[in-house]
């Protein structure tokens, strides 16, 4: 873990930028290379982009801090609400 970290410390903005991270996740969770296909697209979007407003204008964050607040809020939900596995630490 402390090598994913340093990396993630050591990646500059410019480097991430050139990332195709749909692409490079895709070869883990192939929904992300099909979904494109299937989901409605547009109407995620706007709600996604109604939320990020809403804590842009709530809280005073920049768009950058506003999207990465809602994808860790997201994560958390996904993470506290699926089935516990055996191991699993819970945020707390």
């Amino acid at each position: 873990m402390m090598q994913i970290e340093e990396i993630i410390r050591n990646t500059t903005e410019e480097e991430q930028e050139k990332v195709d991270w749909t692409r490079a996740w895709s070869a883990r969770y192939p929904v992300l290379g099909t979904y494109q296909k299937e989901v409605d697209i547009p109407r995620f979007a706007a709600q996604l982009r109604r939320l990020l407003t809403e804590l842009q204008a709530e809280y005073h964050y920049q768009e950058l801090d506003a999207m990465l607040v809602l994808k860790d809020i997201l994560a958390h939900e996904y993470m506290d609400n699926r089935p516990k596995k055996s191991g699993y630490k819970e945020r707390g």
